[in-house]
């Protein structure tokens, strides 16, 4: 099944609502703070990150995905960089870049959607 989404006025404001939450997503995670989480998630959030290859493991409900997101931002000594975000309607793709302590890098992309409010839905994919 297709899914369209047509920009009208309505998903012009949903899209701006969509832009503010992603805005503080990705600020929690330059701040490495993640006490804005339990505000930004959906009680039955669903993410999907990107370990162990290749599939990732799936992460389901708030508790469980508010306590993954808040080790990734808290880890010591790594930083994220983001190279953008797109928004339209309810979803979002996040393009980033995390620096491990290492000094290593790896791009990658979440795909994230967000429904009252919330974020609802999250998979991470990166390259390589």
């Amino acid at each position: 099944m297709t899914h369209e989404l047509v920009m009208d006025i309505a998903a012009n404001d949903l899209s701006r609502q969509t832009a503010e939450i992603m805005r503080r997503f990705n600020d929690m995670f330059q701040r490495h703070d993640p006490t804005a989480l339990a505000e930004l998630v959906a009680e039955d959030c669903v993410i999907e990150n990107t370990v162990p290859a290749p599939d990732g493991a799936r992460h389901a409900g708030k508790a469980a995905c508010v306590a993954l997101w808040s080790a990734i931002a808290t880890q010591p000594g790594t930083r994220f960089e983001i190279e953008e975000t797109f928004v339209a309607g309810d979803r979002a793709t996040i393009r980033w870049r995390y620096f491990m302590t290492d000094g290593n890098s790896l791009r990658g992309v979440n795909l994230m959607r967000v429904a009252g409010g919330r974020i609802v839905e999250a998979m991470g994919y990166v390259k390589g």
